[in-house]
């Protein structure tokens, strides 16, 4: 299929891009990298008026670590991401999430903070915000505000920005010293989004267990330092209380399977002296 009729606008500043969307509200879409917004479009599930594309709005790209954040403007593309010479120290998470997500050349095109608009319970991107506990910033043309990720997500492809608003940066913090951090996932191939994929935290106050691809969104689990039979009863429960659910991808039993095992086999290692 092919999208249908639309009228493109180039933004080439922020305000500009806010003012189309203050203009056309519901009747608009961003696009960035247009990785999930192309498929959609294509298969007309959204059918938007106006496309703005913010693609090479100059005030939208950068990467900045200030104060205890890492600050990734919504033009900056996943590669660019992956790419920047201080991510494995930064933020550690990410530089093991980055490689799985898409394909080297989807990377190149598709946008960090896309993905997080986009919201899809298996994305990486997702998951790695909601496990570190970041912050999503967005903007109108009249207000700024910014959002814990754990309240802008709020069901499977649903967060909580309005019409007149885009997502204009994301903030992962930075890594801790004494922090270990752990990804891994089950995708069908790889490049899928993921079956099941964990994030995890380790520091001295406990753990941080991220679980995407079994909710309707990255859920978060906070214990203590658990080890032996305590974390296998943990790790259980937490597989149960995800509600997971038969698809054409996986049954609930082996998503509850992998949370146990793959969430095991994470911690185990991030304990490993």
């Amino acid at each position: 299929m092919k999208p249908a009729a639309f009228d493109y606008i180039r933004a080439d500043t922020a305000d500009e891009a806010v003012a189309a969307l203050a203009e056309y509200g519901d009747d608009a879409r961003i696009l960035a990298g247009g990785q999930s917004l192309m498929a959609i479009l294509n298969m007309r599930l959204a059918q938007p008026k106006v496309l703005i594309d913010i693609h090479r709005t100059g005030d939208l790209s950068g990467i900045e670590a200030r104060s205890d954040r890492l600050r990734v403007r919504a033009a900056v593309t996943q590669a660019g991401l992956e790419r920047h010479p201080r991510i494995e120290s930064l933020v550690p998470l990410l530089a093991q999430a980055l490689p799985h997500i898409g394909h080297f050349q989807t990377r190149n095109r598709g946008t960090v903070c896309g993905s997080i608009a986009h919201a899809d319970p298996g994305a990486e991107l997702p998951l790695c915000l909601a496990t570190l506990g970041g912050e999503v910033v967005l903007r109108s043309k009249n207000a700024r505000r910014t959002m814990a990720a754990q309240d802008f997500f709020t069901g499977m492809l649903q967060t909580a920005r309005t019409p007149e608003e885009m997502v204009e940066e994301v903030c992962f913090p930075l890594a801790c010293d004494g922090e270990h951090h752990g990804f891994i996932e089950v995708s069908m191939r790889h490049g899928d989004f993921a079956v099941v994929a964990l994030a995890a935290v380790a520091g001295a106050d406990g753990i941080r267990l991220g679980v995407g691809g079994v909710a309707d969104r990255a859920q978060v689990a906070r214990w203590p330092r658990l080890r032996g039979a305590a974390l296998d009863e943990a790790l259980n429960q937490l597989a149960w209380d995800l509600g997971a659910q038969d698809d054409q991808h996986a049954s609930a039993a082996y998503r509850r399977h992998l949370v146990r095992t793959l969430g095991r086999q994470l911690i185990d290692k991030m304990d490993a002296p």
